[in-house]
């Protein structure tokens, strides 16, 4: 079967349908999640309209680009931007069709940890630990680098109107903290309105990304630059990595589309997710990557001098570039303005998403008082304690900024790094067992393109893994260095003692399972 092909002719409801309307056939759909070995406790609310929206406000392209811009300025330029923008969407897009069968087979808000434990036929329960939290990790400090990276753009859009002032790392800390608790309240207590949160950000998405567009290019208050230049111009004095300076400059495009298997966990509040879920991950690269295009065209178009935006207030690109190109405090605070909203949609359904996984994940008892994080608040429809829980460790890990100022790029390389990790492990797993289970999935990338894309997607996170424990620039000083693979190897430590002092005794597994 092609991956343009389903399985099954009888897809549970249309884009349009919600919980409410679909009656027997939402009954059909907790069957499956029965088979799966759960009990159903969420609301499914969602469609694959819904779903691919929430996806798309995840990557949050000119947030997700352009929050971390700066890298790709230390990474040479507009070649690392262009560029590296089209080798990352064929990239990740690999990833995401691998995803895809496993989710599909195994169409589960636990995902890929419980891939890994249906998959393996050794050493199951130990495997799906591991990769079960490898992914908490990625989920938490994915969201906190959104989170933390709003503050910093928010500090930043100031600077615009005040260019003396430079957010203090404690100011930074405490904007934060109310975004945090602004993000926390919202998911909470909207939880039934969120579906169609992610469709007023698909929209308000698509209108920012056409002002920027159009302002940019109509403005061009630094000039404009040449075609050759603007798809191509690379300069290395900027690094100190010599030829390794390109790959420097991958960081945001890979930021933007790291996420792309968290709505994986999002499963059991779809109908159909066998076939919902997959499409909506697939989808996600290609809508998104085209619709990026249509964002870092201008901006390669009409940049300022590249040593000058790395002098930005605060280590943030995209206001700077906004207020050069166009040429007034008021005209960048505008687009600026258009991009936080942006920032907060994005910040919304990832904590939505974030908190899906930590309560799945305590629902198999694998993290401390999982009794309380598995809990579900009927009357609210969600899992208050494990958004509670997210809310926390956000907060908590927010307190690196205060020795680092280059805390945001350290959350966003350890958000990377982990959830690539966690996508390879079961990922692998599958390959290392001739596929045998994802090809009986109702949608599946066959024998052919199949393994071709695992392969692909393997070696991928295999150099993303090293690409993202390096700092932007040498040489390293104490301030500047990125402390990614300190909080990822910490996460993991803390795991490792966790599961020989408590879950090596509670924690079995995620129910067996024969899949759908």
């Amino acid at each position: 079967m092609s991956i343009f092909e389903d399985k099954s002719k009888d897809v549970i409801g249309s884009d349009t349908n919600v919980s409410s309307e679909l009656g027997g056939e939402a009954k059909d759909t907790d069957y499956t999640l029965e088979a799966l070995g759960y009990v159903p406790e969420l609301r499914r609310n969602r469609s694959l309209a819904t779903l691919l929206f929430q996806s798309l406000a995840i990557a949050a392209i000119p947030y997700g680009e352009g929050g971390p811009l700066i890298s790709s300025i230390y990474g040479g330029g507009p070649r690392a931007i262009f560029i590296g923008w089209l080798a990352i969407l064929v990239l990740d897009e690999c990833i995401a069709l691998s995803l895809s069968e496993l989710a599909s087979r195994y169409p589960t808000s636990a995902g890929p940890y419980y891939w890994s434990f249906q998959i393996a036929k050794k050493h199951k329960v130990v495997l799906s630990f591991v990769t079960g939290w490898v992914w908490l990790v990625g989920n938490w400090t994915i969201t906190l680098s959104v989170n933390f990276g709003f503050a910093s753009l928010i500090a930043a859009t100031v600077s615009l109107y005040h260019p003396a002032w430079e957010a203090t790392s404690w100011q930074l800390l405490l904007i934060f903290y109310a975004i945090c608790l602004l993000a926390f309240v919202i998911v909470a207590f909207g939880n039934r309105f969120l579906p169609k949160v992610d469709i007023v950000c698909a929209a308000w998405t698509a209108i920012t990304i056409l002002v920027i567009l159009i302002a940019l290019s109509v403005k061009a208050g630094a000039g404009r630059h040449s075609i050759s230049y603007a798809l191509a111009h690379y300069d290395t004095s900027f690094s100190g990595w010599g030829g390794f300076t390109f790959f420097i400059g991958l960081l945001p495009a890979a930021y933007c589309f790291s996420a792309i298997g968290m709505i994986a966990s999002m499963a059991e509040e779809v109908p159909n997710p066998a076939i919902t879920v997959p499409r909506a991950i697939s989808l996600c690269v290609p809508v998104g990557g085209v619709a990026g295009l249509f964002f870092i065209l201008p901006i390669c178009f009409t940049l300022p001098p590249l040593e000058d935006i790395l002098a930005a207030p605060g280590g943030q690109a995209l206001p700077y570039i906004f207020g050069v190109v166009m040429d007034s405090p008021g005209g960048a605070l505008g687009l600026m303005v258009l991009v936080l909203a942006v920032v907060l949609f994005c910040s919304i359904s990832i904590t939505t998403a974030a908190s899906r996984t930590t309560w799945a994940f305590a629902r198999d008892d694998a993290i401390p008082l999982a009794g309380l994080w598995s809990r579900v608040n009927k009357k609210l429809g969600n899992p208050v304690y494990a958004l509670g829980l997210v809310t926390f460790v956000q907060m908590l890990l927010g307190l690196i900024n205060i020795g680092s100022t280059s805390a945001f790029t350290a959350f966003v390389s350890v958000g990377v790094m982990a959830l690539a990790v966690s996508y390879a492990m079961p990922i692998g797993i599958s390959l290392f067992y001739g596929r045998r289970e994802v090809m009986k999935a109702r949608w599946n990338c066959g024998p052919v393109i199949g393994p071709a894309v695992n392969v692909i997607a393997l070696l991928w996170i295999a150099f993303e893994v090293v690409l993202f424990s390096m700092p932007a620039a040498l040489p390293v000083t104490a301030a500047s260095m990125t402390y990614a693979s300190v909080v990822f190897v910490g996460f993991l430590l803390i795991s490792v003692v966790w599961y020989f002092v408590y879950a090596r005794k509670s924690f079995k597994g995620p129910p067996e399972s024969d899949g759908i």
